[in-house]
Formats: structure tokens, C-alpha cells, sequence
């Protein structure tokens, strides 16, 4: 395959981001990834230099193969499958293609990889043996939100002052296809925030003041929040894994363990549909089957069987 850099991509493809960008309004990071598959779709239709009207299934069979030749996981392929899918769906309904040609295109299966979810003891190390410097009191802000209400990164860093409702008790986000939603924020981070606050490098602090900063007052972005949380992670001798995904896992985790409402863990997840949701279920029975081989006399393995 040629190289996998051209400086445009081709008008059709362009057209339908533009679509994503403008009418759907699809988050940046969103619409690169979308930009991304694309590019490995005009990279197949440049070297075959077939027009999009003659792609058939067979076609995209073969391409989804050589990248899954190519190491990519399944998951990936069906992520950049949906891509092809919606753009072709798009180029049927408003630009006359006879075809959608990903229609009955699978991709290969993936292992099924459960997330990773820290254990409510080491979730509460994460919150603690912090020091009192600025940057600590905002860390600990950070972890105790994160933890308290399951927000996504790029919600977490996208915060401001005016989002966090006290009268309330919530935070007020805009996720994933621009929709609003209110989520539950405990005790524990409403102090955390409260200290951090007093202690933010811009004062007075605004409605429209960016949450987490860096001690010069600029928004800190999701690398920096990454490294922070892998730093404090590795000094207390956690995983290698622990990131801000692992936090909005062991809330997920720990409230369905507790609750049991996979309803209201999906709301407050932020999940358009509650298959998302459920893989949590699977971590909650792992849960329960591990206390059920430790405690249970007739399920325990006994050692000293041989004498």
C-alpha cells in the first residue's frame, strides 16, 4: 500500500465529514478517528482506482482482511467497518449509489476483554497520600471527582466552575453526541474541590473558569491529567494500567456492585444504549464469584486433601 498521508481527502469522503462536522456535530477527536478510516478507504480505492458505484461486499471483505493481516484488532475493524458503513449508507441516500456495499460485512471477533476496575481498597489509596502543595490538592480534586461521578476524560478537562451546581450536589457535562447530562457528585469530592478551589491560580474563580489548570492557570489537557494519574499510581505501587478510564470503570463497578440499578448506572454513565453499560454485570458476577469461592465450604479447595 502507498504511503498513508495525503494531504486531502477525496471530495465524496470530505463531504460526508464536513456532514459529521456541521450537522451532527461530531466532537473533534470524534471526526479525526472517523478521518482516519476514511483515509485507509481512499488509500484501497486509489490503489484499485475503482469509482465507489462498482464496490461490492467482496471488495470490502478483502480490505478488511489485508488490515487484519495487518494486525488490527477486531474491535478496530469494526469501529473502522462502521465508519464505511455510514459514509456508503450516506452516499445512498443522498447521492444515488445503487449499494451500500458494508451492509453484511462482519469483522473477525475479538477476545472478549473485560475493563480493567480497581478494587474499592485501592480506589480509596488512589484518594489518599497526596501532600498539600497546589498541584496535590488539584490531583486529589481530580481523582475524587473522577471517582464520585464516572465522567469521561475529555468531560473531566472540559469543566468549568460554572458546571459544578453545589446547590444541587451535581456536575452538569455535555458528552458524547453533544448530550447534557446532570451526575451525582459525593461529599468526599465536593472537599477535594473545595480546597483545590481555594487554591486555583486564577482568582477571583468564575462561572466561565476552566476546572483543572496548570499552576500557571492554563486548561490542563487530557495528556496532562493521564500523566498525573499514572504518576500517583506507580508511587504508590498500583498497576501499570491505571488511567482515567480504570476510575470511571471502578465507579461503574462499585455502584452496580452496591446498587444494583443498571438503569441508573447508565444514565449516570452517560451510555446511549444499556448493552454498553451491561459488560459491568459481568465484572459485578466476577465480583461474586470470587467471594463465593472464599467463603463457601463446599466451594473452597482444600490443601491439606492429601493427608
Amino acid at each position: 500500500m502507498k504511503p498513508l498521508d495525503p494531504p486531502e481527502v477525496a471530495a465524496p469522503i470530505q463531504a460526508w465529514l464536513d456532514q459529521l462536522r456541521y450537522e451532527r456535530r461530531l466532537s473533534p477527536r470524534t471526526l479525526a478517528s472517523y478521518r482516519y478510516d476514511m483515509l485507509l478507504l481512499q488509500t484501497f480505492l486509489d490503489e484499485t482506482a475503482l469509482p465507489l458505484e462498482i464496490i461490492t461486499a467482496n471488495h470490502i471483505r478483502r480490505w478488511v482482511g489485508i488490515l487484519h493481516g495487518r494486525h488490527l484488532s477486531g474491535r478496530s475493524l469494526a469501529r473502522l467497518l462502521s465508519a464505511w458503513r455510514s459514509f456508503f449508507g450516506h452516499r445512498v441516500r443522498f447521492h444515488a449509489l445503487p449499494t451500500n456495499p458494508c451492509l453484511d460485512v462482519r469483522p473477525p471477533k475479538s477476545p472478549h476483554r473485560l475493563p480493567h476496575a480497581l478494587s474499592p481498597d485501592q480506589a480509596g489509596r488512589m484518594m489518599t497520600e497526596l501532600g498539600n502543595q497546589d498541584i496535590d490538592l488539584r490531583d486529589h480534586a481530580i481523582l475524587e471527582l473522577f471517582y464520585s461521578s464516572g465522567l469521561r476524560l475529555s468531560e473531566l478537562t472540559g469543566l468549568t466552575w460554572g458546571n459544578l451546581q453545589r446547590e444541587t450536589g451535581t456536575v452538569r457535562v455535555r458528552g458524547k453526541g453533544d448530550k447534557v447530562r446532570e451526575i451525582p457528585v459525593g461529599r468526599k469530592a465536593w472537599e477535594a474541590l473545595a480546597q483545590w478551589q481555594n487554591r486555583h491560580p486564577v482568582q477571583p474563580v468564575g462561572a466561565d473558569t476552566p476546572v483543572f489548570t496548570s499552576r500557571q492557570g492554563h486548561p490542563l489537557g487530557n495528556r496532562g491529567v493521564q500523566s498525573r494519574i499514572a504518576l500517583h499510581a506507580r508511587r504508590l505501587g498500583l498497576d501499570d494500567r491505571v488511567h482515567p478510564h480504570v476510575l470511571r470503570h471502578s465507579f461503574a463497578t462499585h455502584m452496580l456492585q452496591s446498587s444494583q440499578d443498571l438503569r441508573a448506572v447508565q444514565e449516570m454513565l452517560g451510555h446511549a444504549h444499556i448493552t454498553s453499560t451491561q459488560v459491568y454485570t459481568h465484572l459485578d458476577f466476577q465480583h461474586l464469584s470470587s467471594v463465593y469461592d472464599q467463603a463457601h465450604p463446599r466451594a473452597r479447595r482444600r490443601t491439606d486433601q492429601a493427608g
